[in-house]
């Protein structure tokens, strides 16, 4: 009987399904998101390619609910508990600003107004002795507000917790019997790490979408279930990770960028097969723009970001996101021509869809230059109205003081503009150099832009993957299971043995031992990574090194190697300590592996169309991708169609596609 593994990932405009059989190739399917409740979407879409969902052994599914919530600012009213006399440490924040000129700037909104936080009495000192005992008669006033205002989220942060909890376990005892069906959220639990501020944005975060994931994840595997799917739910994380549906529930903060890091890991796999160890990888939808690098094989993770300047404290592949797609907006401001952030979505979608849109979108300027065809989508399945482009490229054209070929090609270039300025973000303004990066394109609109991307920084090979309308969701089968722990360590580097390391570490790998087991994998299949935070003495922030012994001297090395690699510099004289030990659980799932043997014989002309390039209409050959066998050559201006992207091929770039089937452009001397 085949099985099959099966991914879903949810953009702003198609959920995009991945199904891997047992027994046979991959294949893909696309469907249009439904966002008043997404999981509409991604049951339709699994339910056109699989006959019976109970053949299915195995689920994943990107979902951006929690980060959704976030943005449109519809979570839980949340309430948070501090330690008696820090109450107004989450309000005041951090005094530092990134834009150090900007005249009108304004400090993030906190997730929390300063009436909803609540102080209780109850104090550990730093190394765990109790100062003051917990105050439960504190709790009271708490919970009466909870109850009578009807607030359904509340997050704890105690100072000292990150090393010694005890306090917030026995808040969350008093809470969970007085306030059945709240949900609570532990600092500890969220982000084991010192600084305060921090730590508790990272608890209000996770209590402010822990209701709305909720909520999704429970009604997604119902409707699964009542289809007759037995397998477990999970769901991809921001660490590159999966974990199950259950653990996601409790703790959706590591959920936020489960969609796009899908594309990030689907990376690493090409860079593990492909032989290419350093990409950029570009994701473009409909809605946004998302950007992240593999540097020598591996994602290039952080520990800390920001979302619209709150600090998370967790483990997550380092993306760097925009709101452009193919569905980004093209308007008018004072006399200049604007692209994005917003977005016409998939309803009604851009004016080429028929769906009611009116206003001209990266996509309708695409379609209006012949880069995409009427029967480009979906493999034709989806028609689109070219003449609904071209009415609204001419009704905003006049006004910009341009004819509608150069103000199709405007918005294009405005919106390529604004992604190269992404990509120069994450590379040259941190120290890397794109030259030495091969440019991966994916999502459904990135083929289409990626020679035009790679021309504005030097790039000078690009490589479309094979179904790069859904790379990030083929990603999502090529990850494990995933779990990360941290314990304090602040010590001088100088008095730590290998001994005092390997203590807490076999500690923390009990525990990623548990939770692994819990979730069903065998323990031949646990393996585990260990890290470790260090600094130069007097630094405030710490880099992160992976860990191969307990060698303290080599241990040294490599901080002083990465400080290098990370600033250009390094002291191997000066002090070194350590901030934090880590250890990232992994347990390794079943995989089929199955390879698609490939087209054979000559590539299969589609047609030709007038494509627009520079200026120039250019008689350009339209060719069907999945006819393209290892030995094909071919030479822009050229347009390669597929199921799930059209990859626009302008002149001046040639074509070849390598041994995994991905496509391979490369660009011309001079």
């Amino acid at each position: 009987m085949t099985q099959y593994r099966v991914s879903a990932d949810i953009g702003g405009t198609f959920t995009d399904i991945v199904i891997e059989p047992s027994d046979g190739p991959v294949f893909v399917g696309k469907v249009p998101t439904t966002p008043d409740n997404p999981a509409v979407g991604v049951v339709n879409g699994i339910r056109e390619l699989v006959p019976n969902l109970e053949d299915i052994s195995f689920f994943v599914h990107g979902t951006t609910v929690g980060l959704n919530a976030f943005l449109e600012r519809r979570g839980e009213r949340v309430l948070l508990i501090t330690t008696a006399g820090l109450g107004d440490a989450y309000t005041i924040a951090r005094g530092n600003r990134h834009t150090l000129y900007e005249l009108r700037y304004q400090k993030p909104e906190q997730l929390v107004p300063r009436r909803d936080v609540h102080e209780v009495r109850g104090r550990l000192a730093w190394d765990g002795s109790e100062i003051e005992p917990l105050n439960a008669a504190d709790f009271q006033p708490i919970v009466d507000k909870v109850k009578a205002e009807g607030i359904n989220a509340v997050a704890v942060c105690f100072v000292h917790a990150y090393a010694h909890p005890q306090h917030e376990l026995a808040a969350r005892e008093i809470l969970a019997a007085a306030l059945p069906g709240v949900s609570i959220s532990l600092s500890h639990e969220i982000a084991r790490e010192w600084r305060e501020y921090e730590r508790a944005s990272s608890a209000v975060m996770n209590a402010y979408v822990a209701p709305v994931v909720e909520r999704y994840l429970k009604s997604l595997r119902g409707e699964l279930h009542d289809l007759g799917m037995q397998a477990t739910v999970h769901i991809m994380q921001s660490n590159g990770g999966v974990s199950t549906a259950e653990t996601a529930q409790k703790h959706p903060v590591f959920t936020l960028l489960s969609g796009p890091v899908g594309g990030t890991i689907a990376g690493t796999a090409l860079a593990a097969s492909g032989g290419r160890k350093n990409l950029l990888c570009v994701d473009m939808g409909g809605t946004s723009f998302d950007l992240s690098l593999v540097m020598d094989g591996h994602a290039n993770a952080t520990l800390e970001t920001e979302l619209e300047g709150l600090p998370l404290l967790m483990s997550i592949i380092d993306i760097e996101t925009i709101g452009t797609g193919g569905g980004s907006i093209a308007w008018m401001e004072n006399g200049a021509m604007r692209v994005g952030p917003h977005s016409a979505g998939s309803i009604p979608g851009p004016a080429c869809y028929g769906r009611g849109g009116t206003q001209p979108t990266v996509t309708d300027a695409n379609l209006f230059l012949g880069r995409l065809g009427e029967k480009s989508l979906l493999g034709g399945d989806m028609s689109l109205d070219k003449q609904a482009a071209t009415t609204a490229i001419e009704s905003l054209a006049p006004e910009a003081g341009l004819d509608s070929t150069a103000f199709a090609e405007g918005v294009l270039s405005i919106s390529n503009a604004a992604m190269a300025d992404a990509m120069r973000t994450i590379t040259i303004s941190q120290g890397v150099d794109p030259r030495e990066f091969a440019l991966v394109a994916f999502g459904g609109a990135g083929p289409m832009a990626a020679a035009f991307l790679a021309e504005e920084l030097d790039i000078r090979e690009v490589v479309v993957p094979r179904f790069p309308g859904t790379f990030s969701a083929w990603g999502m089968l090529q990850t494990d299971l995933r779990h990360d722990f941290t314990q304090s360590f602040f010590r001088a580097a100088a008095t730590v043995v290998g001994a005092d390391l390997d203590a807490v570490f076999e500690e923390l790998e009990a525990n990623g031992r548990e939770a692994i087991l819990s979730e069903g994998v065998a323990e031949a299949d646990i393996s585990f990574q260990r890290s470790a935070d260090m600094r130069y003495l007097g630094q405030e922030y710490s880099i992160n090194v992976l860990l191969d012994s307990n060698d303290t001297e080599a241990i040294g090395k490599a901080f002083h190697a990465a400080h290098e690699r990370r600033y250009g510099h390094s002291s191997p004289g000066a002090p070194v300590e350590f901030v934090n030990l880590r250890v990232a659980a992994f347990g390794a799932l079943k995989k089929y592996g199955n390879e698609d043997p490939g087209a054979s014989g000559d590539a299969a002309m589609l047609g030709e169309r007038q494509v627009v390039f520079a200026g120039k209409t250019l008689t350009t050959p339209i060719v069907a991708r999945d006819s393209l066998s290892t030995d094909y050559k071919g030479a822009g201006p050229l347009v390669i169609e597929e199921q799930s992207a059209t990859t626009v091929v302008p002149p001046g770039w040639h074509v070849t596609i390598d041994k995994l089937g991905s496509i391979v452009l490369t660009r011309e001397e001079g």
